[in-house]
């Protein structure tokens, strides 16, 4: 009935998001949904080139950066991404997922992630660690990698570039600039403090 894969996806997507009211959150994970999966490029793929074309402007558009696990995600990408998307995409991170190597546990700091990002996302959503204790870092310092980006957003000059804090002219984290050493530290000390109390509670 469809003449391509991403036509016959993107009828079904759009019939169910208008079935269902056109909800404000409706996510559609594309089949190339990283830059290694598409042939030959992002921007030069039939596939989300058609999705980019057909899927309804309200829509969200998972994706997950170069790679399936993603070490860095950079602002050049976002902006091809969204370029062949028609519409900034959201970031289905997959730095802590260990559900393909269950030896696998990442505790480090939430980086990687260049700033002044937020403002070209729909949205992020992070895959966590299988085991449930070993995401107290990875969501604290997303936490604190958030709250620099609001700052950065809060403090872009009219012209709409990015603060000098942004770019990483700023000389420590009092000016938004994220830290993910910063951000580490100060995980780990409320970390200890949540052991700590959950000691002290009947039956700890």
């Amino acid at each position: 009935a469809f003449p391509s894969l991403a036509q016959a996806q993107a009828s079904v997507a759009n019939e169910v998001y208008q079935e269902l009211g056109q909800p404000p959150v409706f996510l559609f994970c594309p089949t190339e949904y990283c830059s290694s999966l598409c042939s030959p490029s992002p921007s030069q793929s039939c596939y989300l080139l058609t999705i980019g074309r057909e899927l309804l402007p309200g829509i969200g558009v998972i994706w997950t950066g170069p790679k399936v696990v993603s070490r860095e995600l950079s602002a050049v990408l976002l902006e091809e991404v969204e370029g062949v998307l028609r519409r900034r995409p959201v970031i289905w991170d997959n730095l802590y997922a260990n559900d393909y190597d269950c030896r696998r546990v990442f505790l480090g700091p939430y980086t990687g992630r260049a700033p002044g990002l937020m403002a070209r996302l729909r949205g992020l959503l992070l895959n966590p660690n299988c085991e449930l204790q070993a995401n107290f870092i990875p969501i604290h310092t997303l936490g604190s990698w958030f709250r620099s980006e609001l700052w950065s957003c809060a403090h872009a000059d009219h012209t709409g570039m990015e603060p000098a804090a942004a770019r990483g002219d700023s000389q420590g984290p009092q000016d938004g600039r994220y830290s993910p050493q910063e951000a580490l530290e100060l995980a780990l000390r409320d970390w200890v403090a949540e052991i700590n109390r959950q000691a002290l509670e009947p039956g700890g």
